[in-house]
């Protein structure tokens, strides 16, 4: 058995005590736990290690899905009567309730127990999942899967939290790149596997696959995941969360609809107005808040920014990139649906392969230099798609999607780890709910600015109009590099 530092001496050695998998509780476990942790022995597996995989594969469960019909919009549209540009919201609605409703249910889980949080956000992400297969327009498609990631985000900040109380410090690394590749590669690797099921069933099918999943792993998570430690005097950052939404949703709306309604229109400009008015008053509210959304005290320290700030640039063009460039390749390169689909595999493949060895660069190079090359390599990714001018390109496409998971996968991993030792381990829910925010920001942001710099470029032709919209990922993974060199490793 396999002992938990947590645990007094004394509780190692009494019959009636196993590991907790790291979380800080002991307690006097029934039979019927006593032989479910028996057959996790047996089949090779610690508690830990089988608690790490239904976390890992529950956060896939829900995550998979979020940006599945970047490859199909255009078979969705016809089928709703509706346009791509209005379904792209399909993908930006999830991304964006994924980060903004994160926090609140990380402060949940510290209020009434992570375990329950997180089987109740996948009972609800199947519920919307189900209702999203029977939607009858673009609104209500739109509408449930929201809805659905909404839910389902609650599995982000409690998977963080287990991770972090079952893992010290210089253990984190390598679960954590577990982690980063399932949230940051499941919807990457939700495309590769959906899309035959799409061309062959049709896009419904897909919520009806993820709806029993989602259930069979709340089920699973009630079993097996261990209590957790509760806070009292937990508040919710109800103005915040307001706040932050009507912000973001505002200004996403600018940057989308300002091509077709007219940069100059009442409509653009009150939109962006009441956005950024939204924002500012969303960082007001942070500043005399009890329990903040995003505490702004954390803005001041140098290994809790630089880290989050990085990520979430890092992100405008990982995820940009992934949202632009199947569409650049079915639109204006012609090609199939399930050649895509082959072609973006190469991504997920390499942050798999490369994430585990996170720890490796961080061991050689420090958190600083790892976070920095992570992004250089992103810059490369964004060179290469630039350079995708015809056809008979797919081995750039290839090149330039691998180096973006390569790079995405040692540095994600890196800065996650240096967040998680810069903040109290009851921090840890909030923590981990603000690096969402902030990543799922800069997904949404860096999909909305790419395809709205191809929209007002596209009459300089189909191809050159999406490789303007790449140049949003040069830019933000320059900066990426810069907050990136800002971070202080921990060895120093």
């Amino acid at each position: 058995m396999q002992r938990d530092e947590h645990l007094p001496p004394s509780a190692h050695n009494e019959p009636g005590v196993i590991d907790s998998g790291g979380v800080d509780e002991i307690s006097v476990i029934p039979w019927s736990t006593l032989l479910k942790h028996r057959i996790t022995k047996r089949v090779g597996l610690t508690h830990r290690k089988a608690t790490l995989g239904v976390l890992l594969a529950s956060v896939f469960t829900v995550s998979f899905t979020i940006t599945l019909l970047v490859v199909s919009l255009k078979t969705v549209a016809d089928d709703l009567g509706s346009t791509v540009t209005i379904m792209s919201w399909t993908i930006t609605g999830p991304l964006l309730a994924f980060g903004v409703v994160g926090p609140a249910f990380g402060k949940a889980g510290d209020l009434w127990g992570h375990k329950r949080v997180f089987v109740y956000g996948l009972v609800g992400a199947a519920i919307f999942s189900l209702a999203s297969a029977f939607a009858w327009n673009d609104i209500s498609l739109i509408g449930f899967r929201t809805l659905s990631a909404a839910a389902g985000s609650a599995t982000g900040p409690s998977a963080m939290a287990y991770i972090n109380r079952m893992f010290r410090a210089d253990e984190r690394v390598r679960p954590l790149g577990y982690w980063s590749f399932v949230t940051a590669g499941a919807p990457v690797i939700g495309v590769v596997a959906g899309t035959p099921l799409v061309e062959i069933f049709g896009w419904r099918v897909i919520f009806f696959v993820q709806a029993p999943l989602s259930l069979l792993g709340a089920l699973v998570s009630w079993r097996l995941l261990p209590e957790t430690d509760r806070r009292d005097n937990v508040r919710f950052d109800v103005k915040g969360s307001l706040t932050l939404g009507a912000g973001a949703v505002l200004i996403l709306l600018t940057i989308n609809r300002g091509n077709s309604w007219g940069w100059t229109s009442p409509q653009t400009l009150g939109a962006g107005i009441a956005g950024i008015c939204a924002l500012l008053l969303f960082y007001r509210v942070e500043t005399v808040a009890n329990d903040p959304l995003m505490p702004v005290k954390w803005l001041k320290t140098r290994n809790v920014t630089f880290p989050v700030v990085t990520q979430g640039l890092m992100n405008m063009a990982y995820m940009g990139s992934f949202l632009l460039v199947p569409q650049m390749l079915e639109n204006a390169l012609d090609y199939s649906p399930s050649h895509i689909g082959w072609l973006v595999i190469s991504r997920p493949l390499t942050f798999s392969l490369i994430a585990p060895f996170a720890g490796f660069f961080v061991g050689k190079l420090g958190e600083r230099k790892t976070g920095m090359l992570g992004a250089f390599m992103i810059l490369l990714a964004m060179v290469a798609l630039i350079s995708v001018q015809s056809p008979n390109s797919d081995w750039k496409v290839v090149l330039g999607l691998s180096l973006t998971g390569f790079g995405m996968g040692i540095a994600a991993p890196s800065l996650t780890a240096l967040l998680a030792a810069s903040v109290k381990e009851s921090d840890m829910g909030v923590a981990s709910a603000m690096q969402q925010l902030m990543s799922q920001m800069g997904a949404v942001l860096g999909g909305a600015l790419m395809i709205a710099v191809h929209d007002i470029t596209e009459s300089s032709g189909k191809v050159v109009s999406y490789s303007y919209g790449l140049l949003i990922g040069v830019v933000a993974t320059i900066a990426a590099i810069i907050t990136a060199s800002l971070v202080r490793s921990t060895e120093n």
